[in-house]
């Protein structure tokens, strides 16, 4: 089985709907077991592989997914570029739930996730001054504009363990650090996608303003907007495939050039 377009799918993306001709495989890896069996199938005439990032149950923490198990699958598959839908958090006012944010930067708090395939004796000093791919998140935006959904072209997600929700300081101290979203997945992801030379886009839509606007965030209010996004998100990931050209046009395939020592 080979897919050349990958979906690890946040909270309430799950839909296996979205595929024909599928087939669900088990993967085994050197970094052990994927978040959950792979679903291979056909999308606009594309191969697509799936992931749900939390199993199909939600069962697995924001720590605890094996976002190096996940990686490794989808590169054996032989894809290329993975689109990552996620539910996150605003920080800033003008982001506002609903909201859909193609995220160019990351601020990394977590603390206890592997971050490299490269454990030693190699070391890779992998570079994430731009984390994303620009190809992707071009194709994400023109997708956007001409569906007129609202999104930002841009923004910082800060990325925290979890799986609880942020203290007002902390929520504080955050905003005072220009960031504009926070969410507990994007991180070791991205990181891992850019070190197998895989092309990643994040396609963030924002669920609640947090704490810092004197508001606790509750499950049933992140569950309600998640699930009002989940049919705009799948309408972008359907568009955005049928414009993924065969061939990159980006440097993502040439990344570990220079980064291994």
């Amino acid at each position: 089985m080979r897919a050349d377009i990958g979906i690890i799918g946040g909270t309430g993306v799950y839909d296996p709907q979205l595929l024909k001709d599928i087939e669900e495989i088990k993967l085994h890896t050197p970094y052990g077991p994927p978040s959950d069996s792979v679903t291979i199938g056909e999308l606009k005439g594309r191969k697509i592989a799936f992931i749900p990032r939390h199993s199909r149950k939600h069962t697995i923490r924001p720590t605890d997914v094996n976002s190096r198990a996940n990686i490794y699958a989808l590169k054996d598959l032989g894809v290329q570029r993975i689109l990552a839908p996620s539910a996150v958090g605003s920080l800033k006012e003008e982001f506002k739930p609903g909201d859909v944010v193609f995220v160019d930067q990351f601020i990394d708090r977590t603390t206890k996730r592997e971050t490299s395939f490269y454990m030693g004796p190699q070391v890779c000093h992998i570079s994430v001054a731009e984390p994303m791919c620009p190809e992707l998140r071009g194709i994400l935006r023109k997708v956007a504009d001409e569906m007129d959904i609202s999104y930002h072209k841009t923004g910082t997600y800060i990325c925290i363990e979890g799986p609880r929700f942020s203290t007002k300081a902390e929520s504080r101290m955050f905003r005072s650090w220009g960031a504009d979203i926070i969410g507990m997945t994007l991180v070791p992801e991205c990181v891992l996608a850019r070190e197998a030379e895989i092309c990643y886009a994040s396609i963030a839509t924002v669920t609640d303003y947090d704490v810092w606007k004197e508001h606790p965030v509750t499950i049933e209010e992140v569950t309600k907007t998640m699930s009002e996004n989940i049919e705009k998100v799948k309408k972008i990931i359907t568009e955005a495939i049928l414009r993924i050209p065969k061939e990159r046009g980006c440097e993502c395939g040439d990344a570990l050039n220079k980064a291994l020592i």
